[in-house]
């Protein structure tokens, strides 16, 4: 039997440089001790309060997600970071479950909305693939997060098109980072 997975997004609002925050994230990601896969993302429009995304994937059972600032000796560089962590989420439509290419950025959309009203998200013209995911607690800040692979010919468009909605949410365009293999 295949276990649920959960995704954990956290999102980092910050006015440092991107190898600042990186070097940094990565320190804050260590304390997570259990394997898992991650992906950060860089908010690449300058349009959204979100600066960076991480998305934590695991299976429920497997850990208790914490992303917390812990004390640290005075040679560590401390960088101005706002950390917001979103909640879990369990997959509800995956249509693509690799990296995202070099010539494609990612549109997430973070929802407040009933799940009816999805059909309006999933009948957008010019994404090659969309990942809903939907809250697995009640904690969570949005109900549902898209998470739209978008060529980057297309992106400027569909995400014009995309504000045009009454949007109860947030909106960005990310590219995903390169990070170091732990």
């Amino acid at each position: 039997m295949k276990k649920e997975k959960i995704v954990q997004f956290v999102c980092f609002e910050t006015p440092v440089t991107t190898d600042v925050f990186i070097s940094q994230w990565e320190l804050y990601n260590d304390m997570v001790k259990v394997k898992q896969k991650v992906i950060l993302q860089q908010e690449s429009e300058n349009k959204c309060k979100y600066q960076f995304v991480s998305q934590h994937s695991y299976s429920p059972d497997e850990t208790q997600f914490i992303f917390k600032k812990n004390r640290r000796s005075s040679h560590v560089l401390e960088v101005e970071m706002r950390v917001k962590e979103i909640g879990g989420y369990s997959p509800l439509q995956i249509e693509c479950n690799r990296d995202s290419d070099d010539e494609e950025s990612k549109i997430l959309l973070f929802l407040n909305c009933f799940e009816n009203e999805l059909d309006d998200y999933r009948s957008l013209p010019d994404y090659t693939h969309l990942n809903i995911y939907q809250a697995y607690y009640e904690s969570c800040t949005y109900t549902f997060i898209l998470e739209y692979f978008v060529n980057d010919a297309n992106t400027e468009q569909l995400f014009e098109m995309m504000k045009t909605k009454k949007l109860s949410g947030d909106i960005g365009v990310y590219k995903e980072c390169l990070l170091q293999e732990k």
